[in-house]
């Protein structure tokens, strides 16, 4: 099983590994891989309905059957197989009804701590909390985006199962209020992302945690700051009531809650010792590696749509 050694205390000087380097260049294969991501994406998040509930529900099976990998490799035996199947129903049950999704979360939390009371081998605390954290981290938190896709998706449905493809690219403010705000929210996702990793190796300097000792507090405050202005510009884009307040705070939400989540991801993968979570993803690892940025903004997206700006 590995260990993982303690950190040791970090000299006052600047770690080598923390240099701007003056001759950067991206890996094509992580530039490849990263776009054909994107195209497939947004294909699959403008035809939403079942076209994309589908599509997350394999983006959910491969993302727990390596958060599943980390967990064994500290020596603990979830019910993996029962999570997962619990998860897909869940997502399944988001695109119908977010109402028997919500009921489902207890429910499975429950079925799971009885299937692992009828094990064999004495099941541990571990074992169950891991478990409960599949399913929430893993299947409940990724079904808020089926409903944010969902919103507004029945009145405009354009293809079979409830889909939709418009028929004027040039106009997508006709487009159904889920797909504009999952768009944003993916694109913001995108900028955080992308401006944290290009800037961090042209400037970043001052090593933000040592969970993940290449992340740096200025590539993070410049992928915040990129964040913000694509939420803004879609604020401004989307015609929202104070766009200018409205975009800022979505911005911040989206930036802080991607980079919680790539440090949390970065956290278990400590834990268990490996550097990626999988190789699925030329360049960029596993797919706990590409998506988890997205696990926390979710809810955070769904409820600052549903709650938020109505109030505005």
């Amino acid at each position: 099983m590995p260990s993982i050694s303690p950190v040791q205390p970090e000299p006052a000087a600047v770690s080598p590994a923390l240099t701007p380097s003056a001759k950067f260049v991206m890996p094509w294969s992580r530039i490849v891989s990263g776009l054909v991501a994107i195209v497939l994406a947004i294909a699959m998040t403008v035809a939403g309905s079942w076209y994309f509930t589908l599509c997350f529900c394999l983006i959910v099976f491969l993302g727990q059957r390596e958060y599943f990998q980390l967990v064994r490799a500290t020596g603990i035996a979830p019910a993996a197989k029962t999570t997962m199947v619990v998860s897909q129903i869940l997502l399944i049950l988001a695109t119908v009804s977010p109402t028997l999704a919500d009921a489902v979360l207890p429910v499975a939390g429950t079925f799971i701590c009885f299937y692992l009371l009828f094990q064999p081998k004495l099941a541990t605390i571990a074992d169950i909390a891991t478990s409960i954290l599949g399913l929430f981290y893993g299947g409940y938190l990724p079904s808020y985006w089926v409903r944010l896709r969902a919103i507004d998706s029945a009145t405009a449905s354009t293809l079979p199962l409830g889909g939709y493809w418009p028929s004027d690219w040039s106009d997508l403010l006709t487009a159904p209020t889920g797909l504009k705000v999952t768009l944003l929210a993916f694109m913001c996702i995108w900028a955080a992302d992308i401006g944290a990793y290009l800037m961090g190796k042209l400037v970043g300097r001052t090593r933000l945690s040592h969970i993940s000792p290449k992340k740096t507090v200025e590539g993070s405050v410049w992928g915040v700051l990129g964040c913000i202005g694509v939420a803004i510009t879609g604020a401004w884009y989307l015609h929202w009531p104070q766009w200018a307040l409205a975009g800022m705070a979505l911005g911040t939400m989206i930036g802080i809650a991607s980079l919680l989540g790539d440090l949390t991801e970065s956290m278990m993968k400590r834990d268990a010792g490996v550097k990626d979570s999988g190789q699925l993803i030329p360049g960029h690892g596993g797919i706990l590696d590409r998506a988890d940025s997205y696990v926390f903004t979710a809810p955070l997206v769904y409820y600052f749509v549903t709650l938020f700006l109505p109030l505005l």
